[in-house]
């Protein structure tokens, strides 16, 4: 199987930063926002943001979230395999927060379709919004966009974009593979 090196830990690294100081221009102190990170892969984009902006940006105590989509997903029974559900950890109110969604990879939407059902159930956000690292745009089968990406890759159906994280395969890298 061949593979493409898409972003290399120094640019991911990068990336990192002008995201945070794009959550930092919108946002602010972030006293009424909330992050969100999509289980599995997207927990540690936001675990990575959040250490990001209160080391080097000075935000004070950003709230961080991370929510299991797995019983809200369509395909939920459609798979051959049973799907490995994820634990959702939500410690704080939702309600008339500004929340933003935190995945690796957007490919047809259908996550944050699931994500959009299941925040429901924690209260009604006043504004959600979106933020990925890749963004595989011609791929959509729902009308949902990011508000903010790292990269837009123009991948076939058949390649797959896979992103590692240092703290589960040994180093920050996407692939094209």
């Amino acid at each position: 199987m061949s593979q493409k090196v898409l972003l290399t830990s120094k640019e991911v690294n990068i990336i990192l930063h002008r995201l945070a100081c794009q959550l930092i221009e919108k946002h602010l102190d972030f006293s009424d926002t909330i992050l969100i990170g999509i289980q599995p892969r997207g927990s540690f984009l936001a675990e990575k943001l959040k250490n990001l902006l209160e080391s080097e940006y000075q935000i004070k105590d950003v709230s961080l979230g991370y929510l299991d989509i797995t019983f809200f997903r369509d395909d939920f029974r459609r798979k051959e395999k049973p799907l490995e559900a994820n634990k959702t950890q939500i410690d704080f109110i939702v309600e008339n927060k500004k929340v933003i969604f935190i995945d690796d990879v957007l490919y047809t939407g259908r996550s944050i379709r699931s994500a959009l059902t299941a925040i429901q159930s924690f209260g009604r956000p006043s504004e959600i919004e979106l933020l990925v690292l890749i963004d595989r745009r011609f791929s959509r089968h729902l009308p949902i966009q990011p508000d903010y990406r790292g990269r837009q890759v123009d991948a076939i159906n058949n390649e797959k974009v896979v992103v590692n994280w240092a703290e589960q395969e040994g180093e920050d890298i996407v692939l094209l593979v």
